[in-house]
């Protein structure tokens, strides 16, 4: 195995020799910049939090491995739970709590209803670069229990009228050749005439089957065998004056897999792998195909940057709408009415409005900012049955909130920021059913009829934090910060065992994120570290109802800690080195038991070392750890219950190249260098049938692009 992989490598390196250009000092610059926390526009340096910016160059990097957010935030983001390999992001956690997905600021996740589906939700080709704000926020309301992460679109780089890009590649696996073989084409033009900028860029994937390191194919369920993935985005900006623009954005991403396979279903506890074959001649498949039937983001954007006396006005408007399927399930079914199973959907329409005001003040060794405004947004979700069922009923919520944020910085050294958000919700319910699930024919749920109504929220949140810059070599930051969440009332309703909705446990939690961390400078030399805890007094786990067979939500306080650092290293000119290392645990602190791993990961460690070896060459080497987390004992039969499986470590490494003559660059990279055979920290986590599905063995990715 090693030599063929070694095989491999030396062919990669021979052929295709080498990936991007060092970075250029505007990316340098771009490392420095982030909007997403504060919204605004700030040094790096002046924000006392954890933060990782994802730049354009670290993208392409990863291109060249895998096209997945998943992977990419994963390999790139302490804290960030290990990638599932899969569409869903269920258990890809941001320090145990869900984060908000945005693009450009408009929410992507459902958190309503949250199908942990909102990473996959534009093409990698279309992103600038992306901000990963870490421990519960409000600044952008419900949803951000653990922070934040927002893909910032690109916008036109030229002064030209026209520029561009064109891209195609295969990928396919190392392992079995057969039925894995894909292709990518990716294309992108921008521009600007005078006073009008632009940016339009389109992506299409056609996935084959996947592969692990056995050669068998990849189980189905979240499955991305057989996928077809496109993606079409434009940005429109016009300048009116100096101070004055207006931008227009729209973006659509569809994914969905339509396959002629069926899954054998393994299960964890019986070391089993579920995996999928060829269905046999005549096999009619149920359901419709899984996946993003199409997500719609308009987005609206105006900006005067003198309003009135040093105040900058930002005027966002937005709309979202997504459907997203879920795989066909036996689980779903009620034989006395005919169903055998069934598919549901989260259906989610979104609008907003922001209104953000800046305002700057200057006096001797005393810059002072403050950040105010009003935000609105109404989100309208639910989650039907493919066949027509109710699973569950819409849920309409009217968001209105004010906010004010202030930064100070004391003689370019100390750096104190302190805000409040107010907010108020109203969320409505109309009278529903909930609805009658079997496992077989004798055992089934039972069935409420709920009476509706309107739930009324009210929460102010806080936070404070401070940084001290005077020393290069230690700048210490502490914080407090407080979320306001009522994420996944969808998940409450569904499994309602009262008659009025005004009895179900629907309260909001208030996140409350503690954070100590420091950053150092040597030379060529780059340190980070932070420890955090965070505590709610309400949270959302599973237990198994052994009557039925269906896990039910269960709320109960939560504490949750950790720690994470980062190492970065300029070994010389042309060779660079990143490390990160992250662990965090959680515990129900009612029960005093472990969360589990829907919530909490097993500790992860990433290395990255990149070779500029000539102008126009250069290599990428990552390296994955992911470590043992065992917090569970089994029952007296030897088996694990709900997603409280044994987790082992596992260590996976990719590389990547590129070679670069002219206006083409030719690149590869390869998955899983070398073959490593193992369960991702999911698979091992969920016992649920179906989950356990083995990784991607050895898979190798080569393309061209062309730049004019």
């Amino acid at each position: 195995m090693f030599k063929t992989s070694f095989s491999l490598l030396a062919i990669l390196v021979a052929t295709n020799l080498s990936a991007n250009t060092q970075i250029s000092s505007t990316e340098e610059d771009l490392e420095r910049i982030i909007v997403t926390g504060s919204r605004i526009v700030e040094n790096i340096d002046e924000v006392p939090a954890s933060i990782t910016v994802i730049t354009r160059q670290q993208i392409e990097e990863q291109l060249k491995v895998s096209t997945e957010l998943q992977n990419l935030l994963s390999t790139l983001v302490p804290g960030m739970a290990p990638s599932t390999g899969t569409s869903s992001n269920s258990t890809q956690t941001l320090r145990g709590r869900a984060p908000l997905v945005m693009i450009d600021g408009v929410p992507q996740s459902t958190p309503l209803r949250n199908g942990s589906l909102g990473i996959r939700t534009l093409d990698a080709s279309a992103i600038e670069r992306i901000e990963v704000i870490k421990g519960a926020t409000s600044v952008y309301g419900n949803g951000a229990a653990g922070g934040i992460i927002n893909y910032i679109t690109k916008k036109a780089t030229s002064t030209q009228a026209l520029t561009g890009e064109a891209g195609f590649s295969t990928r396919f696996s190392a392992v079995k050749l057969k039925d894995s073989a894909g292709s990518r084409f990716n294309s992108a033009i921008n521009g600007q005439i005078n006073n009008f900028n632009y940016v339009v860029s389109a992506s299409y994937e056609e996935n084959g089957v996947q592969r692990d390191a056995e050669g068998d194919i990849i189980g189905l369920k979240y499955g991305l065998s057989d996928s077809n993935t496109e993606n079409y985005f434009t940005k429109l900006g016009y300048e009116f004056s100096q101070d004055k623009t207006i931008q227009f954005a729209y973006n659509y991403y569809k994914s969905q897999q339509e396959s002629d396979l069926i899954d054998v279903v393994g299960n964890i506890n019986t070391g089993i792998k579920t995996h999928a074959i060829k269905a046999p001649l005549g096999t009619v498949m149920p359901g419709v195909p899984q996946g993003p039937r199409g997500n719609h983001n308009v987005m609206l954007k105006y900006t005067d940057a003198e309003i009135f006396y040093n105040t900058q006005l930002t005027l966002d408007a937005y709309s979202q709408k997504i459907e997203n399927v879920f795989f066909y399930s036996p689980v779903l079914s009620n034989p006395s009415e005919g169903f055998d199973g069934g598919q549901s959907l989260i259906k989610s329409k979104k609008k907003g409005l922001r209104l953000t005001f800046n305002s700057q003040l200057d006096w001797h060794k005393v810059e002072g900012t403050f950040i105010y405004g009003i935000d609105a947004l109404n989100d309208v979700s639910s989650q039907p049955m493919v066949d027509g069922r109710i699973w569950v009923p819409e849920m309409d919520m009217k968001n209105l909130a004010g906010f004010v944020q202030t930064k100070w910085v004391l003689n370019d050294e100390f750096v104190i920021k302190a805000g409040l958000r107010k907010e108020n919700i109203d969320l409505s319910v109309d009278d529903f059913n909930t609805l009658k699930l079997c496992t077989d024919s004798d055992t089934c749920s039972v069935p409420f009829s709920v009476k509706g109504d309107t739930l009324k929220y009210d929460a102010t949140t806080y936070n404070f934090a401070i940084k001290y810059n005077f020393f290069d070599a230690f700048s210490p930051f502490m914080s407090y910060s407080q979320g306001a969440d009522i994420s996944d009332i969808g998940r409450l309703l569904r499994t309602a065992t009262v008659t009025d909705i005004a009895d179900v446990q629907t309260q909001a939690s208030i996140i409350n994120n503690y954070e100590l961390g420091f950053d150092s400078e040597f030379d060529n030399l780059r340190i980070e570290f932070s420890i955090y805890r965070s505590t709610s007094e309400l949270g959302t786990t599973n237990k198994l109802d052994p009557q039925t067979g269906i896990y039910l939500p269960v709320r109960a306080p939560q504490k949750i800690w950790g720690y994470e650092g980062l190492l970065s290293y300029r070994i010389n000119s042309d060779l660079n080195l990143n490390a990160t290392y992250s662990l965090v645990e959680g515990k129900n602190t009612e029960a005093d038991v472990y969360l589990g791993a829907k919530q909490i990961s097993a500790p992860k460690g990433t290395m990255n070392l990149q070779w500029q070896a000539s102008d126009n060459i250069n290599l990428s080497l990552t390296y994955l750890y992911v470590g043992n987390r065992k917090r569970f004992d089994a029952d007296e039969n030897g088996n694990y219950a709900g997603d409280k499986g044994p987790i082992n470590n596992y260590s996976i490494f990719n590389v990547s190249a590129n070679y670069n003559i002219n206006q083409w660059s030719v690149f590869s990279g390869i998955e899983n260098l070398f073959n490593q055979d193992y369960y991702s920290a999911r698979s091992q986590g969920y016992t649920y049938n179906g989950y356990n599905t083995k990784s991607l063995g050895t898979t190798i990715t080569a393309g061209i692009k062309y730049h004019f």
